[in-house]
């Protein structure tokens, strides 16, 4: 699938601010399944920009700006091929294939920052609730990793949060909803918990518009899981849907820590409190 994608991000102010150094996410990863055609990156005030990995091997751009302003635009817009069309094209090691399995020694050292599982508290209140709604969980690897999205998926409900920030696992269950980063977080939280390395996806989700709509699908940001499965390498699931991520699912950035990779990360100087106003706009269009 071949799609083209345009994201304005609009910072306006009550005056004008200086701008600090500003990391940005938003550059798609590249893999054998993700084939990035073109990309460009726009900023007004305009910027100086240096492109980056990070430690867990992300594009990272690093904006710096000269010029004052009472705006901030970030722009970007690209087109990727996606080739992700059958996520279970795979094979489980047979040492993986029932559940619980040990990781070997080699990938477990390569997984810890995965595989730190939340403080104490956090997973007693995980197991407890796990015992209580899963009480004949599946014996084979990849229906239990099913059964658990499944079981995030119809346990909380989906709730679109503007403000910033990851709820706790157990606010998340407290409350029985939460955004799509929550439902993320709470699923690396449990699978973590059971042994499982897991790591936080930030990216896009192509949603289909009805067939008599021609124009562009609006869209969103949005935020998944991938389990490290022996076998079958880093698998994306999306506890929101219920479903293993395919070609309509463009990684941008992964963590184990899910507030690091946040899309757009800055700050902006003036000499007294300056109230400020955030608009988005993605579009998302399918070429061929």
């Amino acid at each position: 699938m071949l799609l083209r994608i345009s994201h304005l991000t609009r910072y306006d102010y009550a005056q004008e601010v200086s701008f600090a150094p500003h990391l940005i996410y938003l550059r798609p990863r590249e893999t054998p399944l993700h084939r990035l055609r073109s990309f460009r990156c726009t900023f007004s005030p305009q910027a100086r920009v240096l492109t980056t990995l990070d430690a867990q091997d992300n594009t990272a751009l690093w904006a710096h700006f000269w010029d004052r302003s009472a705006a901030l635009n970030i722009r970007t817009e690209f087109e990727i091929e996606t080739l992700d069309t059958n996520p279970f094209d795979f094979l489980l090691r047979p040492a993986a294939a029932k559940f619980p399995f040990a990781y070997s020694p080699a990938d477990k050292f390569a997984l810890t920052p995965y595989l730190i599982p939340p403080f104490d508290q956090t997973q007693t209140r995980l197991r407890s609730w796990l015992a209580e709604h899963m009480v004949d969980a599946p014996k084979e690897t990849l229906p239990f990793v099913s059964a658990l999205n499944e079981l995030i998926h119809d346990s909380v409900s989906y709730t679109r949060r503007e403000e910033g920030g990851i709820q706790p696992s157990a606010e998340t269950l407290a409350l029985g909803s939460g955004s799509c980063r929550d439902f993320a977080v709470l699923f690396i939280e449990m699978c973590r918990t059971l042994g499982l390395a897991a790591r936080f996806v930030s990216g896009y989700l192509y949603d289909p518009p009805p067939p008599e709509e021609k124009n562009p699908a609006p869209g969103a940001m949005h935020a998944w899981v991938e389990i490290y499965l022996p076998g079958a390498g880093w698998k994306g699931l999306d506890p929101t849907r219920n479903m293993y991520c395919d070609d309509t699912f463009i990684p941008v950035a992964h963590a184990a820590q899910a507030d690091t990779v946040n899309p757009i990360q800055g700050n902006y100087y003036a000499s007294q409190p300056v109230p400020s106003k955030l608009t988005t706009s993605v579009h998302i269009e399918k070429l061929a």
